[in-house]
């Protein structure tokens, strides 16, 4: 992903130690940028933590292409590139696992469920903040605003649409990947004995017509 936007005092010390919260969006060709927020910059900012915005693929950051790039069976491309942007801010000692947060909603709080479970990244957070998100891809098409979703992640009713939105389905994959759960009357499931999530921040909303809580 292209170089991420940091946020931080000019005295704060690459030691690894800052408090850092990692934002980003990833869909629907909308761009995440910076702008001024008084609750970031007298709560976190002026306290000493670090805000990242993370311009991963599947925004609009850098036009159609960098959206269609994360599209579909292709979607996992923004969780690569979270993971990535974390494990640079980790490298260059900004911050470290044990300080880093990853925070998103709605198609971030998708995001957000991915990287509570995916091997790579929920090694890479100690806590997550996951805002009114989509988790379970299998019924999130029954929602009221389905017809606008299925444009960018494709019809879990259809078979061959079902088969890669199950990789990047949060739901099914803490469920029966993390976890060893039996999935749709199966056996055989296998927890992942390495697996250790992140602890995490949950909201939703009852007046979101998008995403039920």
């Amino acid at each position: 992903p292209d170089s991420p936007f940091v946020i931080r005092r000019a005295d704060a010390p690459l030691d690894g130690e800052n408090p850092t919260l990692l934002d980003a969006y990833g869909g629907f060709e909308i761009s995440m940028l910076p702008g001024y927020s008084a609750g970031v910059g007298a709560a976190w900012l002026e306290a000493g933590g670090v805000k990242v915005i993370a311009n991963i693929r599947g925004g609009g950051e850098y036009g159609p292409a960098w959206h269609q790039a994360a599209l579909r069976e292709k979607k996992y491309k923004s969780y690569e590139d979270m993971e990535a942007v974390a494990q640079d801010l980790i490298d260059r000692k900004i911050t470290s696992p044990a300080k880093l947060a990853c925070i998103g909603g709605s198609n971030g709080g998708l995001m957000v469920g991915n990287l509570l479970t995916r091997p790579i990244s929920s090694r890479l957070f100690g806590a997550a903040v996951c805002q009114v998100p989509l988790l379970d891809m299998k019924i999130y098409s029954k929602l009221l605003a389905r017809a606008f979703w299925m444009v960018e992640y494709s019809n879990p009713d259809v078979l061959g649409d079902w088969s890669f939105l199950r990789k990047h389905s949060a739901y099914h994959m803490l469920h029966h990947d993390c976890l060893g759960l039996a999935e749709d009357g199966a056996e055989g499931a296998v927890s992942d004995p390495e697996w250790q999530g992140p602890k995490t921040l949950f909201t939703t909303s009852t007046r979101d017509d998008r995403v039920h809580p």
